[in-house]
């Protein structure tokens, strides 16, 4: 796991596989808060009902900050299975 305090708001969350997750808002309470455009886009649209609120990404998912990507030790596609909601 790479260290929360070099992810910065606006940048890129990418998978293992390069592949576009979403994009930092914030680092809040471990986690990695996405912004609302970005949020269930990938899951079911933009018009789907994870879609209009913010999901975060566990730290833990992490694997290095590079520039201004984060990329994650799992593929887009996994990672997204891994989003929570923001009550945890």
């Amino acid at each position: 796991m790479s260290d929360a305090s070099a992810i910065r708001e606006h940048m890129e969350v990418i998978g293992a596989d390069g592949v576009h997750v979403g994009t930092v808002d914030a680092v809040e309470g471990g986690r990695i808060k996405l912004t609302k455009k970005d949020s269930g886009a990938q899951i079911e649209g933009a018009e789907g009902a994870h879609a209009g609120h913010h999901h975060f990404i566990p730290m833990g998912l992490v694997a290095d900050v590079e520039g201004d990507k984060v990329r994650l030790s799992a593929t887009a596609a996994n990672a997204v299975l891994f989003e929570e909601e923001e009550g945890g």
